[in-house]
């Protein structure tokens, strides 16, 4: 367990002083806006999507370690990805930060995202880790804004 809250650790703040993809796609024809108001957390996801195939994806924002390092880590599993295989994605991560499933769990499909596994046991901090996946989720749909509050809250 405590090689696993090392690693936790060491991603997160490798991701957060470095991020992958941030910045914003030009002409996307996917966005959408994040918040967490519980954190402050604010992200905005733009990606484009040719076919069913995401092709290329990144985010800005202001937001804390955890969700920056989530957004860079998603960013960087989904590209290249299906739309399905990213809304799998974006359930099996919910599902394991909120503690529905583990790292051990067999058939998932979240490889190195499970550094994320820990979070279950940090309530107030889930909804920093998922931001971004339902940020992504409402691209996907469509929406222009989402906020973990709500019907979307990770915690219900």
């Amino acid at each position: 367990m405590a090689d696993q809250k090392q690693l936790y650790q060491e991603v997160i703040l490798e991701h957060n002083k470095k991020p992958r993809n941030f910045g914003a796609v030009e002409n996307p024809n996917r966005k959408a806006e994040g918040h967490n108001p519980v954190c402050g957390d604010h992200i905005t996801l733009t990606l484009d999507v040719e076919g069913d195939r995401i092709e290329k994806i990144a985010f800005t924002g202001d937001s804390c370690a955890i969700c920056k390092a989530s957004a860079s880590m998603m960013t960087t599993n989904i590209k290249g990805k299906t739309v399905e295989e990213a809304e799998n994605l974006i359930q099996e991560f919910r599902d394991l930060a909120t503690g529905k499933i583990t790292a051990e769990t067999p058939g998932h499909h979240l490889g190195r995202l499970t550094v994320f596994s820990g979070i279950a046991t940090l309530p107030s901090r889930v909804k920093c880790a998922v931001l971004p996946w339902h940020t992504l989720h409402a691209a996907f749909a469509n929406a222009e804004n989402v906020s973990t509050e709500g019907s979307a809250d990770p915690a219900h």
